[in-house]
Order: structure tokens, then C-alpha cells, then sequence
């Protein structure tokens, strides 16, 4: 059933991107473009803009409502749990790890890596 719907919701995605694309906003949009503005000769000059804005209204309530659809076909298998809902899982008396100490070079000797040799 989940996969049906995402299915579904992505062909309205798709749809619905063309339908957008097709209508004719302040700059004319695809509508002019599409079969040399044939969108017009066959639905008449007014029924194209009315036709494709019932179309978007259509797949845009459609796609919000099988989104939140979606939702309630997931069993509790395959819900996961809430980041926000998940509890720190840290012990509660851990003491920070003290930092490594670093011998200091040996200066009586004058040797850098810390060795006893006599230079020579």
C-alpha cells in the first residue's frame, strides 16, 4: 500500500509540474509555446486558463492529501523512532578522560628526542 501510494504521489508530482508549466502567468509561460499555443484552438481562449487552474487545485489537493495518507500506512515496524523522542544514552556518572601527557625533552642532555647518547 505505501508503495502505491508514493507511486501515485509521484505521478501528481509530475503532473502537476506540467500543468504549472503550461499555464500563462505575467510572462506568458509554456502556454504560448506548447503546439504553437494549440492549448487555445482547442479549449477556446477562456477554457484553457479555467481548465488547467482546476487541474493544479485538483492535483495540489490531492498530492497534500495522499502525503499526509502515507503517513497512516506505515505500521510501527517501519516507523522509526523521533530523534527528538530519543533519550540521551549517556551514563550519568562518566568523568572526562584526562589528557595524554607529553614528556618533555631532555634538556640536560641537549638532545632533542629525549636519549641519553653523547653526541660525538
Amino acid at each position: 500500500m505505501f508503495v502505491l501510494l508514493i507511486v501515485l504521489i509521484s505521478i501528481i508530482a509530475v503532473l502537476l509540474t506540467l500543468v504549472n508549466l503550461l499555464q500563462s502567468g505575467r510572462g506568458g509561460g509554456l502556454a504560448g509555446i506548447a503546439a504553437g499555443g494549440a492549448t487555445t484552438q482547442i479549449l477556446g481562449s477562456r477554457q484553457a486558463p479555467d481548465f488547467l487552474e482546476k487541474a493544479t487545485w485538483v492535483l495540489g489537493s490531492s498530492f497534500i492529501v495522499l502525503c499526509i495518507l502515507t503517513t497512516f500506512t506505515l505500521g510501527p515496524a517501519e516507523q522509526g523512532d523521533s530523534v527528538i523522542q530519543q533519550q540521551p544514552q549517556f551514563p550519568a556518572a562518566q568523568q572526562p578522560a584526562a589528557p595524554p601527557v607529553i614528556p618533555a625533552p631532555d634538556e640536560a642532555s641537549g638532545n632533542e628526542d629525549g636519549s641519553n647518547e653523547d653526541n660525538q
